[in-house]
């Protein structure tokens, strides 16, 4: 088993269980601003885009004043309007402590705006967890490439030493696309058989399952 120095985590799906609140704010816009109000599963397809790509792709639109519309629409029913809940998954914390406590490198890649990440780590306190991070503010939208490379060129990591942990297709092709390894959560929003196309290392069904795999390596090597 491999031993990876340096991972990186989707946020959304992955670290924290957002798709409900993601999928009702939406619903929410769509209604705001007089368009078709999407289901939970077609708003789960998009989870992990980054929020103005995934609105056109969502509602089918290229109308870029609609696209506006929606997009300040979600923003404002995110923030003031939904309470609902989006708490860690079980486990996360301690995944993240026992990482740390074994000298891996910590990225978050997210589809989410940096706005949005600074505050789920300060809801979460898991800002000291990350080293490095990418959100849509700082590179091109999931499923392109360009995060991961953004996150090895700054932290001077190879590719061979980098793995990707995600829920979504998204995920597994920007890994692969950026010649890492990946690794599939089936407890977000794609499924099992969607996630396995794109070859995974790996493809767990809970963050307890995600540690044991990537701390059981150190621990075979160490005994």
């Amino acid at each position: 088993m491999k031993v990876y120095k340096f991972v990186i985590f989707d946020w959304d799906g992955t670290l924290m269980d957002s798709a409900a609140k993601i999928a009702h704010c939406m619903q929410l816009a769509a209604k705001r601003c007089d368009v078709g109000v999407p289901t939970f599963e077609q708003v789960g397809q998009i989870i992990g885009i980054s929020l103005r790509p995934a609105i056109q792709t969502l509602f089918q639109i290229t109308d870029d004043t609609l696209t506006d519309k929606l997009v300040e629409a979600y923003k404002t029913v995110f923030l003031q309007q939904d309470q609902t809940p989006s708490p860690l998954f079980p486990g996360v914390h301690d995944l993240l402590t026992a990482l740390g406590d074994d000298n891996r490198i910590l990225a978050v890649a997210t589809g989410k705006a940096r706005r949005g990440l600074e505050r789920a780590w300060d809801n979460t306190q898991t800002r000291a967890y990350f080293t490095y991070s990418r959100t849509a503010d700082d590179a091109e939208s999931k499923p392109s490439p360009d995060m991961i490379l953004q996150l090895l060129a700054e932290a001077k990591v190879s590719p061979e030493e980098a793995v990707m942990v995600g829920d979504t297709t998204f995920d597994m092709q920007m890994a692969r696309d950026a010649g890492i390894d990946r690794i599939g959560v089936s407890y977000g929003v794609h499924g099992q058989v969607h996630l396995e196309r794109f070859a995974p290392v790996a493809l767990v069904h809970s963050v307890y399952e995600l540690e044991r795999f990537l701390l059981g390596a150190a621990s075979s090597q160490q005994q």
